[in-house]
């Protein structure tokens, strides 16, 4: 089994080495970080770099597709490049996923449409704009499309399609080893939990804010 990562500039690093910390701990499976360009891609801070070992072009049809988001996905919603990757590698996927904002360029792809999808909670509302319906569940999975909310979120994606690939005590193993086993210091993850005033700030400065 092949997991396609896809990497972009300005893409944020917890949305791709999640997934890659759980799901690509599936046995006998290849985990490979793509990109239109081979080399170090930048993620959101620019502090840190992930290397894409292949081009789009280099793998056609992985069976594991991980879309990341992050600031960078704006600019790629209208990469074509990206977007007809998406569309030909989803025709032979057995799954297609995304995490945080990756979803948006899911439906951007028109892949989305009619289905049941996540995305960060600032740009959960988005989704409608290409025909899917959005919800403020943690992990969604329709059919083959998995998408996870927000950043973190691609940590739990990845256990779920790990547990459907390969069993629930495969997964629960993994998260055992990567002791995965949450207990913030603060009970403010999500709008509903988080003090008001952080999500009207958060919201009045997001480069999401529907008109």
């Amino acid at each position: 089994m092949q997991i396609a990562i896809v990497l972009f500039d300005r893409f944020t690093a917890l949305d791709a080495v999640g997934p890659y910390e759980t799901l690509g701990r599936l046995p006998d499976a290849e985990t490979v970080f793509v990109a239109e360009r081979t080399g170090p891609v930048r993620t959101d801070t620019g502090a840190l770099a992930i290397t894409a070992d292949k081009t789009l072009e280099e793998v056609p049809d992985p069976d594991v597709v991980v879309v990341p988001g992050g600031p960078g996905q704006t600019p790629q919603m209208e990469n074509e490049a990206l977007l007809e990757w998406l569309r030909a590698a989803d025709a032979t996927s057995t799954w297609t996923t995304s995490v945080c904002t990756g979803s948006l360029l899911l439906a951007a792809a028109g892949l989305l449409r009619g289905r049941r999808a996540t995305s960060h909670w600032l740009a959960l509302g988005h989704l409608e704009r290409y025909g899917a319906e959005p919800t403020g569940e943690r992990v969604v999975t329709d059919g083959k499309y998995v998408t996870a909310a927000g950043v973190s979120s691609g940590i739990d994606m990845g256990l779920t399609l790990l547990g459907r690939i390969a069993g629930d005590e495969h997964a629960q193993a993994v998260q055992l080893l990567t002791e995965y086993d949450p207990q913030p210091p603060y009970d403010a993850g999500s709008p509903q939990k988080a003090p008001a005033h952080l999500v009207e700030e958060f919201r009045s400065k997001s480069r999401f804010i529907l008109t």
